[in-house]
């Protein structure tokens, strides 16, 4: 699929990326493509799957949800029905925001937004309720020093 994307549809990325609401108008003018190429590009690269979607970007602080948290889970269970319960239960609980499989001594690494401690409490609490885990523990974030949805497009 790369060798599929050239530096025109690297320079479309860049600035969807930058700014999602652009108008094709505005991101032909951008790249330096007519409107229609433009188009086509833009369509082509979301038919491929490599546009998958374009979203707003909130600040979770002025939502009330100011603490980051990283949850480090072990299970002692590895079989399939495990794991599909346990990709049911964190789809269920808005605050988590990413999950992920590891390798390494942990077995998963969740992302959570919440209030406060007392937030991360229940947030905990419905999350054992809901799955068997072997292990949990937390770490809370001090500082976001950086944290971005953008994916490096640069040509290599």
């Amino acid at each position: 699929m790369t060798e599929d994307i050239d530096e025109t549809d690297r320079r479309i990325l860049a600035e969807l990326q930058r700014d999602g609401t652009l108008s094709i108008e505005q991101l032909s003018q951008r790249v330096n493509l007519s409107r229609n190429a433009c188009w086509r590009r833009v369509k082509r690269l979301e038919d491929d799957g490599v546009i998958t979607g374009r979203v707003a970007l909130v600040d979770a602080e002025k939502l009330g949800l100011g603490l980051s948290v990283f949850i480090i889970v072990r299970t002692a269970s590895h079989d399939p029905d495990w794991l599909r319960h346990f990709r049911e239960a964190v789809g269920l609980l808005p605050e988590i925001t990413g999950v992920y499989r590891m390798s390494g001594d942990l077995d998963y690494l969740l992302r959570a937004r919440v209030a406060d401690v007392k937030g991360y409490d229940r947030l905990y609490q419905r999350l054992i309720a809901k799955v068997p885990l072997a292990d949990v523990s937390a770490s809370f974030v001090m500082e976001e020093i950086r944290d971005t949805t953008v994916v490096p497009v640069e040509i290599r």
